[in-house]
Formats: structure tokens, C-alpha cells, sequence
């Protein structure tokens, strides 16, 4: 009976002991419970936090950072903005992002190169159609002028030409910008021809002032000979376009060690830094050239200009400044565009500036060797003829002495003989004859026929008895006056000199 009351007290206390450790586990069970509570709201706030980071990065991305680099396709100068957040850049988010951007510019590059070239291609033969039909109208208008000769049409052709002209300009420096060939085929000229002739295409041509230090006949290649004229033309109308209309442009033409250069100086208001910079990126060539970089309208003159440096290997710098105060160009054409024509055979246009160089004195060259066996006989003296009255006594009295034999008291006049001729020049060393020269000796002739015509007596005014004349001198061809025979030598020399001067 004891017993069971001592086993009872003990189950109830083993049921208390257990009781008393299931609730210390639930306990724990709860506080744990508790702290993964709070860690999960933790992770999702900062998964929430994240989120939205991610999502303000993205849109930063979307609005700023890819605009930006899209610009900078364009604009080299443009900055693109950083991630917001400063410790996403290491991360492999920024790297991702950056990634993004690095895709976008490239695929705006090509796809900008490939709408470029579509454009330039339908410039291409937009200009191409626009020449053709200039040219035909620069055609027409030229045989106009060759047909009519009332001077007030000929002004208003001469005008209408000079504007088809400018506008021929305008077409070629399109089509070359656009990739097209120059469209003229020229022969060697001389280059201040060249640097004329891209005066002549600009409306204010009467402001630009060349000075030409080049020895006679410098001249270039054929296929240099229509980009250096583009290339003086463009950079002759910038700079008439900068500067004050009452103001000149200098050109000088002057030998350099490597070749040739055409400095051009305007009094205009120069250019800035960061537009002297651009300005020589453009003339230099060594960037490709797109449409869009031109700005709205296109400027192609600078374009123009580095795409013809780049095909024919001349060089332009316009990075100094003028001592007007404007910009200084520079054209250097290198030695090997260079070429020499004889000016003499083929001299520089009429209009062309005359340099300040004289031309280097010839060699002599030595004398033939005689084939014969005996010598030769050396040409007879002539005498240079005199001026004034001291030519008349002395003339006079030569045509007393040499050119009349006295006989009875009267003198006699006899044929005179002619002087042993000089040899004549071989046809390889005789110099080739001027058009000044033939029209010299045509007028001589002209002039000295009509002196002797005027000097003959006239048969009508002799008398029939034979009486002489003029202190007994008998009618005849020895009876007109020396002078005659003098102003009819004369008149050669006066002709050929004046027509030479």
C-alpha cells in the first residue's frame, strides 16, 4: 500500500521534469522562429533596396547614360555620366552596364556609316546630273559670246557665265565631298594658273591680290592641276567670306624646300581654338567624312578640302593666325606634283600675275666644229644703226661713199652687194618664233614698202626733154632721197623693239 503512493509521486514528478523541458524547447523553438522572422524581413528589405537601385540604375542608363554615348558617336567632346550609384562601377552590375553602352555606340557608328554612304551615294548622282547640265549650259553660253559682238550682250554673257561658274563650284565640291572624282581631266599648267583659275570662280575675285615669286615655268601635273584650283578656291572663299568686304586677300606664291606653297592671308576675325582645331581635323583627311558632321546646311568647303589632300598627297594647314589678324592657309604642294614648262613655248595666261623672279641667263653653247676644210669665213659687220642727227650724217655719208660712184661729176648709185650670210642655225637650237615677233616683222615690212612707195618720184611730174633734176641728177631709181632709204631701214628696227616692249 506504500507503494503506489511513492510510484505516483514519482511519475508525477518525472511528468514535471518533462513538462518543464517541453516548454524550455518551445521556448526556443519560438525565439528561433522570431530571429529567421527577422532576418527574412531584413533580406527583403534589402532585396527591396536593391531592387530599386537596380531599377533607378536602369532607367539612369535608359535616360542619360545611353543618350550620351550616342552623342559621343558624334561629338568626341561629350562626357558620359557614371552609374548613380559610385560602388556599382567594380561591380559586375557596372561592368554589365558599361557593356551596354560600349554595344549601343557601336551599333549607332555603323548603322550612322551606313545611312551616311546611302546619302552620299544619292548626292552622288544628284550632282552628277547637275554638272552635266552646267557644263552644257557653260557650253552654250560661250558660243554666244563667240557669235555676238554688241558689247552690252557680251557683258551680260561674260556675266551669266561667271554665276554658271559658281555654281559648277558648288556642284563639284558636293560630288567630291561625296566620294566622286574631281570631273576634270587638265594638261601640265603652269601653277599660277592654277591658283588664277580658282580666283576666277569666286564672286569677289577683284578683292584677292596674288604675288608670284616662282621661277618661270613651275608647273604641276596633270592630275594636280584641277584639286590644287578646288582646293585655292575654297580656301580663298572662306576667307573672303570672313572678312570685311572692303578689306583684300593676299596670295603668295613661293618656292619651299619640299615643293611649292600658297599662303593666303585675309583680314578677317580668325577662328577660335576649338574651331581651329575642327578646321584642321577637316583639311587634314585623316577622319572619315560623313554628311552629318557638316552641320544643317552642310559646310563642305573644309571636306572638300581633306578628301583631295588625302587622294593626291598635298597638305593644307590653316592652325596660324594671319599678321592681319585673320586666318593663314596654307597650300604646300611637295616636289614630286611639281613638273616645268618652258614659258616661252607655252608662257602663263595673259591674265596671270608675272613673277618677281628673272629667269636664270642661258649657257653659251659652243660653236659647231667645221666640217669643210677650209675655215669658215666670218659674217660681215653690220653696222648698228645710229639715232638722231648724228644717224642722218653718218647714214649720208655712208650713202655717198658706199652706196654711189661718182661719174662726171654726178653721182652714180649701184647695186649694193650683199654680205656674206651667217651660217645658218641648226633647227634643234633656233629658238621658236613668238607671235610678237611675225607680227613685228609683218608691220616692218608693211611700213618700210610704204616709206618707199611715198619716197619714188612720180613719172608724171619728169620732164620729157631729160633734164635733169635736183642738181642735175638724172630721173631714175638712184634719184629718190637717202632719207628714204634710211627711215625705210629704220622702220624695222622701231616696228620690232616697240612690238617686243
Amino acid at each position: 500500500m506504500t507503494a503506489l503512493p511513492d510510484l505516483a509521486a514519482g511519475g508525477l514528478a518525472l511528468g514535471t521534469l518533462s513538462a518543464f523541458a517541453l516548454g524550455g524547447q518551445l521556448v526556443r523553438l519560438r525565439r528561433r522562429d522570431a530571429r529567421r522572422r527577422a532576418e527574412i524581413a531584413a533580406l527583403r528589405t534589402q532585396l527591396d533596396g536593391s531592387l530599386r537601385a537596380f531599377t533607378s540604375e536602369v532607367e539612369h542608363l535608359a535616360a542619360r547614360r545611353v543618350p550620351a554615348a550616342a552623342g559621343q558617336v558624334t561629338h568626341r567632346h561629350l562626357d558620359v555620366p557614371g552609374p548613380l550609384q559610385p560602388l556599382t562601377a567594380d561591380t559586375p552590375l557596372g561592368r554589365s552596364l558599361d557593356d551596354v553602352l560600349v554595344a549601343v555606340q557601336s551599333e549607332v557608328a555603323a548603322q550612322r556609316t551606313r545611312v551616311d554612304a546611302a546619302a552620299q551615294a544619292g548626292m552622288r548622282g544628284a550632282t552628277r546630273e547637275i554638272q552635266a547640265a552646267l557644263y552644257r549650259l557653260q557650253d552654250a553660253l560661250r558660243q554666244l559670246q563667240q557669235r555676238y559682238d554688241d558689247p552690252e550682250l557680251a557683258q551680260t554673257l561674260f556675266a551669266l557665265d561667271h554665276e554658271n561658274e559658281q555654281s559648277l563650284r558648288r556642284a563639284q565640291v558636293a560630288a567630291v565631298v561625296c566620294g566622286a572624282w574631281v570631273g576634270l581631266a587638265r594638261e601640265e599648267s603652269h601653277l599660277v594658273d592654277a591658283v588664277t583659275g580658282g580666283q576666277a570662280r569666286l564672286a569677289g575675285y577683284h578683292r584677292v591680290t596674288v604675288h608670284n615669286h616662282l621661277e618661270p615655268g613651275t608647273a604641276l601635273v596633270s592630275h594636280a592641276v584641277e584639286p590644287v584650283a578646288i582646293i585655292v578656291a575654297e580656301l580663298l572663299d572662306n576667307a573672303l567670306r570672313h572678312s570685311a568686304p572692303d578689306t583684300d586677300v593676299v596670295v603668295s606664291l613661293e618656292h619651299v624646300h619640299h615643293g611649292v606653297c600658297v599662303t593666303i592671308d585675309d583680314a578677317g576675325l580668325g577662328m577660335t581654338e576649338d574651331e581651329r582645331r575642327r578646321a584642321q581635323r577637316l583639311v587634314a583627311g585623316d577622319d572619315p567624312i560623313l554628311l552629318t558632321d557638316l552641320g544643317d546646311p552642310p559646310r563642305m568647303g573644309l571636306a572638300a578640302i581633306g578628301r583631295l589632300t588625302r587622294q593626291f598627297d598635298l597638305r593644307v594647314d590653316v592652325s596660324s593666325a594671319s599678321p592681319y589678324g585673320g586666318v593663314r592657309a596654307v597650300l604646300r604642294v611637295d616636289s614630286h606634283l611639281l613638273s616645268r614648262l618652258d614659258p616661252d613655248e607655252k608662257p602663263p595666261a595673259a591674265s596671270a600675275p608675272r613673277t618677281t623672279r628673272r629667269p636664270a641667263p642661258a649657257r653659251p653653247t659652243a660653236p659647231a666644229p667645221n666640217s669643210g676644210s677650209g675655215p669658215t669665213p666670218a659674217p660681215a659687220p653690220v653696222p648698228a644703226p645710229a639715232h638722231g642727227y648724228d644717224a642722218e650724217r653718218t647714214e649720208s655719208g655712208a650713202a655717198g661713199h658706199q652706196g654711189a660712184a661718182v661719174e662726171d661729176g654726178l653721182p652714180r648709185r649701184r647695186r649694193r652687194t650683199a654680205s656674206a650670210a651667217p651660217r645658218p642655225v641648226a633647227a634643234e637650237t633656233r629658238p621658236p618664233r613668238r607671235p610678237e615677233d611675225a607680227a613685228a616683222a609683218l608691220g616692218a615690212l608693211q611700213a618700210g614698202t610704204a616709206a618707199a612707195r611715198s619716197a619714188a618720184p612720180d613719172p608724171a611730174e619728169q620732164p620729157d626733154d631729160g633734164t635733169p633734176e635736183r642738181g642735175g641728177r638724172g630721173a631714175g631709181p638712184a634719184d629718190h632721197d637717202p632719207r628714204a632709204d634710211r627711215s625705210a631701214a629704220h622702220e624695222p628696227t622701231d616696228h620690232e623693239g616697240g612690238a617686243a616692249r
